[in-house]
């Protein structure tokens, strides 16, 4: 497969015009946040936040992007013969997520007693996520920002309401998909766990959901968490980051009723609400 040139410029860490990108690629990549939106009148041009992630996501995404690694690797031998430092190109060396949780969850890793009970100010990677299983009435939390999910026990208020007003277990274990990968999807689909998804409040981070997890999950087994409070929340939200979604996420639909209500209440406020509002909710 060859890499096109703009993907390799995105790489590079180059400023790439929207025509030039794929359309259903650069709905995926804006979802995902891995792109930077410069804007210069009606045009509109896109850089990488972080090219290192981008390349993990081509890569994970779809197979023939490893050519992108394989040209990394060939880059790593050239470096090391020149200089004496592969490590100045980087590859994907570390697969698997961090989890954390507020309460000692015991799960195993590769068949091991393994407790997941990180002190406050950290958390767990499992990078052997294939051999890695939970209690079967665990709720697993995914938290689509890094604040957010280091600083757990300033939510668990707003988590420990959701799961008894929706009848599910308290007992929690939280994940995320930093570093950007589908390791983490990959593991849930091979668990019968539930899985709740706590992102943004905004379309972009809905359409997320509905194409990253639920979709491969279901509507049985996943669903997204929504504050009883998000309607005022809203209120307050960005109006700037609506109208910079809007066109590329405003026909996304869900027959989940609550999902829906969501969706439509986002479109009335033309607002988006960031999940990082709900860390002081429980000094």
């Amino acid at each position: 497969m060859a890499i096109s040139a703009s993907i390799q410029a995105l790489l590079a860490g180059e400023l790439v015009a929207g025509s030039r990108l794929n359309s259903k690629l650069l709905d995926e990549l804006l979802a995902e946040g891995l792109l930077l939106v410069v804007s210069r009148g009606s045009r509109k041009s896109y850089r990488a936040r972080d090219a290192e992630a981008l390349k993990r996501f081509l890569i994970d995404k779809d197979e023939s992007f490893r050519i992108i690694e394989a040209n990394a690797l060939d880059s790593r031998a050239t470096m090391a013969a020149e200089t004496g430092n592969s490590k100045l190109v980087m590859v994907r060396s570390c697969p698997g997520f961090p989890v954390n949780s507020y309460e000692p969850i015991e799960c195993f890793l590769d068949e091991n007693p393994f407790v997941v009970n990180p002190q406050e100010g950290s958390f767990l990677f499992v990078s052997d996520w294939e051999k890695f299983t939970i209690p079967e009435d665990t709720v697993v939390i995914g938290v689509e920002n890094m604040d957010n999910f280091r600083m757990i026990r300033r939510q668990r208020t707003l988590f420990d309401r959701y799961l008894h007003n929706h009848a599910l277990s308290d007992k929690v274990l939280f994940v995320s998909r930093y570093p950007q990968s589908t390791d983490l999807r990959k593991w849930l689909c091979t668990i019968s766990n539930h899985y709740l998804h706590f992102g943004d409040f905004d379309l972009a981070g809905i359409n997320i959901f509905l194409y990253e997890f639920q979709q491969y999950l279901g509507k049985e087994r996943s669903s997204y968490l929504i504050p009883d409070d998000i309607e005022s929340r809203l209120k307050s939200g960005s109006r700037k980051r609506y109208d910079e979604q809007y066109y590329r996420f405003k026909d996304i639909k869900s027959d989940v009723c609550e999902l829906q209500q969501l969706i439509d209440l986002i479109h009335h406020e033309r607002k988006a609400y960031d999940q990082e509002g709900y860390i002081c909710c429980n000094p």
